[in-house]
């Protein structure tokens, strides 16, 4: 059996699931700033990895608010 993506167990969530992982990335990405400014953080790609989880998560809501309103999405 192959293992589960990322974007894949996002996909699988609920609305509100969606919407705590989102608040979740946003403290974290909160956290990473503060690290990188009082040079704390050591593996600076964390950021990236973040900024990324963050737009998915975000694109998955949009398109479900468009497939709710009857849009092609």
């Amino acid at each position: 059996m192959a293992r589960k993506g990322k974007f894949e167990e996002l996909v699988g969530m609920d609305a509100t699931r969606l919407g705590k992982e989102l608040e979740d990335s946003y403290r974290q990405m909160f956290t990473l700033r503060l690290q990188v400014a009082t040079r704390q953080l050591s593996n600076t790609s964390e950021i990236m990895r973040t900024r990324r989880k963050i737009a998915q998560i975000k694109t998955l809501q949009r398109q479900r608010e468009l497939v709710a309103l009857g849009g092609d999405a």
